[in-house]
């Protein structure tokens, strides 16, 4: 890694890139900004690179037609050496083998369920050449404490080695902030904004009435991977907070209607009931293609790939409605009281998998199933749950362009906002989850959508760039645009764009606002793979199929 050494007061070490966070966003940041030869330092709290992917272990949600087109070069490169990874080393049978559109679990919430483990071997070989080359230096269990900004610019960062309980500044030309919650934000003194905005703000239907809300965050999600053992006896020692969830009411608007460990689940805004929903497990072939069989929903190992015997029990992913956390939120508190909130998420999920072995109704009249177990093996912990919390909101940017409901709800206009300014694509419904406030579920249908590069760039900052979750969004538009491969995308571009801005001695404003260097980097992003539109609806094309495909109402399943 090439460095320079400052005088006694100064950072540490130099690099030209600097990126906070190592999931994501930050893995495909670093790819991209390496790419352009610049020298690149990835810090990460946790001991794996990969966020979602893999230390939160949650495989990636995407949109129908994602094996086409639709997500960047590079996340197609991964998802194919996703389904490589699986053919090479496990012993899959031939037909498992030879299916091109090879999903590793079988699960339905995923055309790619597969293992966080083999999603951070594929990482570490997506990154590989650049860290052997001396171009990119990653950092594990390393977070920020500090920032050191002056004017609108942040010189460096002070970073926490979590194992040695030393501290190290590292100064760059360009910070991207590719943390799960946005950490650099306050610490640099970037404007932003979190939770709920306000219907006077943001003009959205579904916004608040009243004020904004910034501690109405999104619920996050301590995930746990477990098996099934039909004939075993796993249950675990009683969590020393089980009465709590085990009675736990949620009192939300529009009303959940009992209980929150329980198969059927709350309502969705605009009164929407959701089915009720049963966990039947795959020894129960005759259920195998039921849709509301939450086992399906993100299993990761799948016994009809491999021949008898050779896979003793299935596992899947527990992402489920009844273990999101959504009592307190973590976001600009005090860190004694998010480490209390963090615990009680955990505690949850504890709970969750008590009552599952020990309390829950069965279809066959039957009480509880003990033998679901943990499964460590899966999420590298001693206990079987993941690394870190699944975080779905995070802090976000005050940007020179703020994406709302307004651009890409499917009912409230014809088509999404075109973006000129484009250096990206993606598409989700508005999937907001239950939020700390008391709001209950907001699903909505949205568009296929683009990623402006106005999100990306904060109104005041020249020299940070957001690299997840933290872009210009409110607390519903980031309903569509948390997703694994917008968080790609993201990161990718904002990698991209520092290198560009490095390259050149230009800032993002100046791309954004010069026509000239607006086109040039975005044929920088084509020529890198970066997808900046998506298909045109002529008179020739539109059709039942195509409209299919574009509204994202394509069948689970199915293959455009």
């Amino acid at each position: 890694m090439r460095s320079t050494q400052f005088t006694t007061g100064s950072p540490d070490i130099h690099t030209d890139i600097l990126i906070v966070g190592g999931g994501t966003g930050g893995c495909a940041a670093a790819m991209s900004a390496t790419s352009m030869g610049m020298h690149v330092i990835m810090t990460e709290p946790t001991d794996w690179i990969g966020g979602q992917l893999t230390s939160q272990t949650v495989p990636p949600d995407e949109h129908s037609w994602i094996e086409r087109f639709g997500c960047t070069g590079r996340f197609r490169a991964y998802r194919n050496g996703v389904r490589k990874y699986y053919r090479d080393n496990y012993p899959l049978t031939d037909a498992a083998r030879s299916d091109p559109y090879l999903n590793p679990g079988n699960g339905y919430v995923s055309r790619l369920c597969h293992e966080p483990r083999v999603a951070l071997a594929v990482l570490e070989q997506m990154l590989a050449f650049s860290r052997t080359s001396g171009l990119l230096d990653v950092r594990l269990r390393h977070k920020p404490v500090a920032a050191d900004a002056q004017g609108d610019r942040v010189r460096s960062v002070t970073l926490l080695d979590m194992d040695s309980g030393k501290e190290i500044t590292i100064g760059a030309d360009y910070i991207l902030d590719a943390t799960e919650t946005g950490d650099l934000l306050p610490m640099a003194g970037v404007e932003y904004v979190s939770g709920f905005e306000s219907q006077a703000e943001t003009g959205e239907p579904n916004a608040r009435e009243g004020d904004a809300e910034p501690d109405n965050v999104q619920a996050l999600s301590w995930v746990m991977a477990i098996g099934h053992d039909p004939d075993g006896e796993h249950v675990i020692d009683k969590p020393s907070q089980y009465e709590r969830w085990r009675d736990f009411e949620p009192d939300l608007t529009p009303s959940w209607e009992g209980r929150l460990l329980r198969w059927s689940r709350g309502r969705a805004e605009g009164d929407r009931k959701w089915q009720d929903t049963y966990v039947l497990f795959p020894e129960e072939s005759v259920m195998e293609d039921r849709r509301d069989s939450l086992w399906h929903w993100r299993r990761i190992a799948y016994k009809g790939y491999y021949a008898p015997g050779v896979l003793e029990h299935e596992k899947t992913l527990v992402v489920w409605p009844q273990n999101d956390y959504f009592v307190s939120n973590i976001i600009d508190k005090p860190e004694e009281e998010a480490a209390r909130y963090l615990e009680e998420s955990r505690q949850l999920s504890l709970s969750f998998l008590y009552w599952m072995q020990t309390e829950a109704d069965r279809p066959d009249g039957g009480i509880g199933y003990p033998g679901l177990y943990l499964c460590p093996d899966v999420t590298g912990t001693d206990d079987g749950l993941a690394k870190a919390p699944y975080i779905r909101e995070s802090r976000r940017i005050r940007a020179e362009l703020t994406v709302t409901q307004n651009h890409i709800d499917a009912e409230l206009r014809d088509s999404a906002e075109i973006f000129p300014d484009t250096v990206g694509i993606g598409n989700y419904h508005i999937d907001v989850h239950v939020s700390s406030g008391g709001t209950s579920i907001i699903d909505r249908p949205a568009h296929p959508f683009q990623i402006p590069l106005g999100a990306l760039i904060p109104q005041r900052m020249d020299n940070l760039l957001p690299a997840g979750k933290n872009i210009g969004t409110t607390h519903i538009s980031n309903g569509s645009y948390r997703l694994h491969p917008v968080e790609w995308n993201i990161g990718e571009s904002a990698g991209l764009l520092a290198a560009y801005c490095t390259r050149n001695n230009k800032t993002p404003r100046e791309v954004r606002h010069k026509p000239a260097l607006l086109t040039e980097f975005q044929d920088l992003c084509i020529a890198q793979g970066i997808e900046l539109e998506w298909p045109k609806v002529t008179p020739e094309n539109r059709n039942a199929a195509f409209d299919q495909r574009i509204l994202g109402t394509l069948p689970r399943g199915a293959t455009p």
